[in-house]
């Protein structure tokens, strides 16, 4: 059986790690007790030996659709037969700011209609299946148990009922079954480290916990500013970044999954379960636009912490990506037992991308620190120190070839997007120094900033081509350049921008979706294709908007909705198909959604 398409399922969490929920009612993904976490089920990439955690209507036809208790994170899969209709309630109460091994996926059955049975199957593989585990039937539940992990499982059920029904165990998989009547609800709740064995829950507690789950979502949501024309849209992808963002450290994941693939069937298949640099930057103009302050001085602190350990063993001060924790060990390793998400080989974890030189970080970090700055988000002495630092070795180092935004494994190249963020990191680094009056080699760092501003307009600039191009010895376009003048390096009207973007519309863009780049004009070191990138459409949007191109750019919005799935929740990429692609849903796409959305409604507006 093929694994489920990776646009039908939603996402729940708990701020710490999170679950993929499908529209049949089957958890095929779930690591723990963190996002970065071995999973325990893992169906979506290997549906025969992944695991799964399902719960859906017994040997009947059905017909279902999923949909999020409006204003939270709480996802509602609803089945409807001849019998009746019934429906799984999904949630993860919200773990606090300490890391913990304890961790609560709560699973409401309900009869709505009629009456239904329901399977209740609960197939854990440890480890990515790597790791053997012990079951243990009790009257309250079950137990699954390695020298590892331990998860519980508790029934939900009233005194007069039998206990969980006809349950049993085959081959450390357990198996039960629910039959209710309209109006009846009951239920599981599988929670690692538990401070005991099973136990009954009563409905009343069970239902204690929906309110206080749908409570804090919308007290958090209730703090947005944003009133726009696509407050749904809007609303969504802040709850969603929100549930891919590590409560103990405030660092961004850029999804919650590894391994799902940029093109069916091919190579490109990595590992996004950890915290970027550039990503989590970016997230500070999306929470800041929608008035999420403390969101994003959480982050700060973040960034501040990775800055002032001057990530021992990277090629700079920086490393490009981290774990949620902060850590920086992130081994890449196969899989090989898994056949990957639809053949798609090899399934990775880790990511080698860690040990590249990518200059871009530099600027989208100081950019990040100083929008903050400019909201209110004071530097502490100690950081402002470390940022000293960082502009100094960026100042002498800036000038190299280097692996470039798109992790590229085909050799260093003198990007140009790296450039131009290096020009970003010093202006910034000048700005706020001069703003707050903080000392630093503010001569040096305009010497150098000045210097790459003349080379990028000497050097990435194309005559032939009338455009901004990818490095410094090709003709060939980059999408990432369409930030140039969001970050203020050119006018978005300039006569050389306008002139990149109606060569970016002619070879980048296909029906209002955009490519990264041409693969195969520009060689990157791994073989097959891949999809149109979200991140690059919605950052087109952007630019549109800024250039008055307003009808462009609200045309183009509008039909990249129409990409989301059901839920409003984007992956990484769109195939040629209009399949979602990539791993999912992923935190680049949402942000740059909210940025877009803010920057289409201004212009619009005026």
């Amino acid at each position: 059986m093929p694994e489920t398409a990776i646009a039908d399922h939603g996402l729940v969490g708990d701020l710490h790690t999170a679950a993929l929920v499908t529209t049949d009612g089957s958890i095929d993904w779930f690591c723990c007790p963190r996002f970065d976490s071995p999973s325990v089920f893992g169906a979506l990439l290997d549906d025969a030996r992944g695991g799964h955690f399902r719960v859906r209507p017994v040997d009947t036809e059905y017909r279902t659709k999923q949909v999020y208790y409006p204003d939270s994170a709480v996802l509602i899969t609803r089945f409807f037969t001849d019998d009746g209709v019934g429906e799984v309630v999904d949630f993860m109460p919200p773990e606090g700011s300490d890391a913990t091994d304890r961790h609560r996926i709560v699973r409401m059955v309900r009869c709505v209609r009629g009456r239904m049975s329901f399977e209740i199957v609960v197939a854990p593989r440890f480890d990515y299946g790597r790791r053997q585990h012990r079951t243990y039937l009790t009257d309250n539940g079950a137990v699954f148990e390695t020298d590892a992990l331990t998860l519980t499982l508790h029934s939900v059920r009233e005194p007069d009922d039998e206990r969980l029904a006809q349950a049993q165990v085959e081959n450390g998989d357990l198996i039960a079954f629910l039959d209710l009547t309209a109006g009846q609800l009951r239920g599981v709740v599988l929670e690692s480290a538990a401070a005991g064995p099973p136990r009954e829950i009563r409905v009343a507690e069970f239902q204690h916990l929906f309110d206080e789950t749908v409570a804090f979502w919308r007290s958090w949501l209730a703090r947005s500013t944003y009133r726009g024309r696509w407050r749904e849209s809007v609303e969504r992808s802040a709850i969603t970044l929100k549930l891919m963002t590590y409560a103990p450290t405030g660092g961004l994941v850029a999804a919650p999954t590894t391994g799902l693939p940029e093109q069916i069937g091919g190579e490109r298949n990595w590992d996004y379960r950890y915290t970027w640099v550039r990503d989590a930057s970016f997230s500070v103009y999306a929470l800041l636009g929608l008035g999420f302050v403390d969101e994003a001085a959480r982050f700060g602190s973040w960034l501040g912490d990775r800055i002032r350990e001057r990530a021992g063993g990277g090629v700079g001060p920086l490393n490009i990506m981290y774990r949620v924790d902060g850590s920086s060990e992130l081994r890449e390793e196969v899989l090989t037992h898994w056949a990957g998400y639809r053949g798609s080989r090899p399934v990775r974890i880790g990511n080698d991308a860690a040990e590249q030189l990518q200059l871009d970080i530099y600027g989208e970090a100081l950019d990040s620190i100083f929008v903050a700055h400019q909201a209110g988000i004071g530097v502490p002495h100690r950081g402002w120190q470390a940022i000293r630092e960082v502009l100094d070795w960026l100042a002498e180092h800036w000038d190299q070839p280097e692996e470039g935004i798109w992790e590229t494994r085909g050799g260093r190249q003198p990007f140009t997007f790296g450039r131009l963020m290096s020009w970003v990191a010093l202006d910034r680094g000048i700005r706020l120094a001069t703003s707050s009056g903080r000392p630093g080699a503010l001569e040096r760092w305009a010497r150098e900033r000045d210097r790459i501003y003349d080379q990028v307009m000497e050097r990435g600039w194309h005559p032939a081509r009338g455009a901004f191009v990818q490095h410094y010895d090709t003709d060939v376009l980059d999408s990432a350049l369409l930030l140039m003048p969001k970050v203020r390096f050119i006018a978005p009207r300039d006569p050389m921008w306008l002139s990149t973007l109606k060569e970016m519309d002619s070879e980048l863009v296909t029906d209002s979706l955009v490519y990264r780049y041409d693969p195969e004009a520009s060689p990157d070191g791994l073989r097959g294709s891949e999809g149109t990138f979200s991140l690059c459409t919605f950052t087109y949007v952007d630019a549109l908007a800024r250039a008055g191109r307003r009808e462009d750019a609200r045309r183009t919005f509008e039909k990249m909705l129409t990409y989301g799935n059901h839920l409003g929740l984007f992956s990484e990429e769109i195939a040629l198909t209009g399949e979602q692609i990539g791993n999912f849903p992923q935190a680049f796409t949402h942000l740059a959604l909210i940025n877009a959305a803010i920057t289409l409604d201004a212009a619009l507006d005026a």
